[in-house]
């Protein structure tokens, strides 16, 4: 990713990023927040992001910085691609690997052919219900902190659309499937929503954010890479290094 060699991160940056796995969306934000100030001597700068990835994904994230932040709604509105794993015959109460499996379920009727017609059935405008392990605000909180203490509350579902799913690689109990569809859309959801259509138990078992919009995670840098800019940037503003 090439920048103004004298560009100051407060006038607006967009950053393409790889999530590290393990890593929140907000560990992120606030690890490059720390970097720029501590590096450029920078006492107070915005930093945000544009969707969130669970800490068990990886991926493509847009982090904007300074004046950018203001754009950050329009980049939400982008259609999102993803790479994700499903591990068939068993499912989770977060339905990833959060959790651990709940109950198992046969495999043996499962063919490349019937998950090729049944993930046809998922492309389109259609209502998907979050999980209960989410991000989703409900009544002020995030639902999983309902989850995480035992309570039940009500999801409504959302309206969302998916406008591919392509089988890169067919497996049991794993398979290896592309999508691309709109904010909002939890592939963890259509992890179990496909298990159940195929007449067992799926779940979430990796996941890779490759897409937003027109940007791709072939263009994002990692941390240390950061590092290295913010070097550059620092040594052509003539700062102390």
């Amino acid at each position: 990713m090439e920048l103004e060699k004298k560009t100051v991160f407060e006038e607006g940056q967009v950053l393409l990023f790889d999530k590290p796995l393990y890593w929140t969306s907000f560990d992120l934000v606030n690890k490059i927040r720390i970097m720029i100030r501590s590096s450029l001597g920078v006492k107070k700068i915005k930093v945000g992001h544009a969707g969130t990835l669970d800490p068990l994904a990886t991926g493509l994230m847009i982090v904007c910085t300074g004046k950018a932040t203001k754009s950050i709604n329009g980049y939400m509105d982008f259609d999102k691609e993803y790479v994700a794993k499903f591990c068939l015959g068993g499912t989770t109460p977060s339905f990833d690997m959060e959790t651990e499996v709940d109950a198992v379920y046969p495999t043996d009727h499962i063919t490349k052919e019937l998950v090729e017609n049944k993930l046809l059935e998922f492309i389109g405008p259609q209502k998907q219900l979050p999980p209960l392990h989410s991000a989703k605000f409900i009544d002020g909180k995030r639902a999983y902190e309902y989850a995480r203490k035992g309570i039940d509350i009500e999801i409504k579902p959302s309206d969302i659309t998916i406008t591919e799913l392509e089988l890169i690689n067919f497996g049991i109990p794993t398979l290896e499937v592309r999508i691309r569809c709109s904010k909002g859309t939890y592939i963890r959801s259509l992890a179990r929503d496909l298990g159940k259509s195929l007449g067992t138990g799926a779940y979430l078992s990796s996941l890779v954010r490759t897409a937003i919009g027109p940007y791709k995670i072939e263009n994002a840098i990692n941390l240390e890479i950061f590092e290295n800019i913010l070097l550059e940037v620092k040594q052509n503003q003539n700062l102390p290094v």
